[in-house]
């Protein structure tokens, strides 16, 4: 299972004495922590790739900020940080991948027009999971409904 994987992954980077990999798993676990306790359930793999996934995306968007103030240092912290949570995600989709997936959702939703965005990108995120952040499948998405 994913957790004890984390758990693992945490007690080998404390021996190790590696932070970066040491806080970042700590983060995940807390965030899995905090929603097993919420909503007083066992999270299940899928939703713990969902909670890392998410994770990405948010080390994602504060790179862009740390890049334009010229934050090198933060910038080579969640690059590392992202590379030791993507070891959890699957493997990410490329471009020609998401296009030709995305044409098959879209032919078979009859979809022609941003109007029908919602319903593709319904279906698509069902079908795609964690195979590809939200950002590219809408860019795509509109790439291909000529928007």
């Amino acid at each position: 299972m994913l957790k004890d994987d984390l758990m693992n992954e945490l007690k080998d980077a404390m021996r190790n004495k590696d932070e970066i990999k040491k806080n970042t798993v700590q983060m995940v676990r807390a965030a899995i922590l905090q929603i097993e306790k919420d909503k007083g359930i066992e999270v299940d793999d899928n939703k713990i790739i969902e909670i890392i996934a998410k994770e990405v995306k948010t080390k994602k968007d504060a790179l862009n900020d740390f890049v334009k103030g010229g934050r090198n240092d933060l910038v080579e912290q969640t690059n590392k940080e992202i590379e030791i949570l993507q070891k959890y995600l699957p493997k990410q989709l490329s471009r020609e991948e998401l296009k030709d997936i995305l044409t098959k959702i879209i032919d078979k939703l009859g979809a022609t027009s941003i109007k029908d965005m919602g319903n593709v990108m319904k279906e698509a995120k069902a079908e795609i999971g964690a195979g590809a952040d939200g950002r590219t499948i809408n860019e795509i998405v509109k790439e291909l409904l000529n928007c």
